[in-house]
């Protein structure tokens, strides 16, 4: 089933996601939405809270859908390691049509849950680590917007508030 993607400034978006403590199949359907949600928005990847669930699970897929072993499910997730810098454009569901580069680390290890609950580190470079990053920020209440320069920030937020009034946000 595919979700409804919650839009900023929704409260959810801004708040940190609760552990995620049962494994259960209420859980693997809610992944299985959020994969669904995912490639139908023609995204990456999607945290829980950007379909208004306030837990820390988010999904990933590089391939957009083409290559299954690329399903990535990352439960309860942290960053215990991130070294260098990268610096590039990035979008997100929850703020369509905006796209602005932002400074993250070039290369992480992630330790978190897969859907069954057994814990496991991952290592992301490049495009793998932007995406894990930026998931982790939406599970921690961080947004993409608030990691750009004030200037660039300043000037989303106000044609963010443009289209609102116009009534296109």
């Amino acid at each position: 089933m595919i979700l409804k993607i919650v839009k900023y400034p929704e409260p959810v978006l801004s708040q940190p996601g609760e552990p995620v403590t049962e494994f259960n199949a209420e859980l693997r359907k809610l992944i299985a939405d959020m994969f669904e949600t995912t490639y139908a928005s023609q995204g990456i990847g999607l945290a829980a809270p950007q379909v208004g669930v306030s837990k820390r699970l988010t999904v990933i897929d590089l391939s957009m859908g083409k290559e299954p072993k690329d399903k990535l499910v990352f439960i309860n997730p942290e960053i215990i390691l991130s070294e260098g810098k990268q610096y590039e454009e990035e979008g997100c569901l929850s703020f369509p049509e905006i796209h602005e580069k932002v400074v993250r680390a070039a290369k992480v290890c992630i330790r978190a849950q897969d859907a069954h609950g057994k814990w496991f580190e991952m290592d992301g470079a490049e495009l793998l680590a932007r995406c894990l990053q930026h998931e982790i920020d939406h599970l921690d209440g961080m947004l993409f917007i608030f990691r750009m320069s004030a200037l660039k920030r300043d000037l989303t937020l106000r044609r963010i508030r443009k289209m609102q009034r116009e009534g296109t946000w």
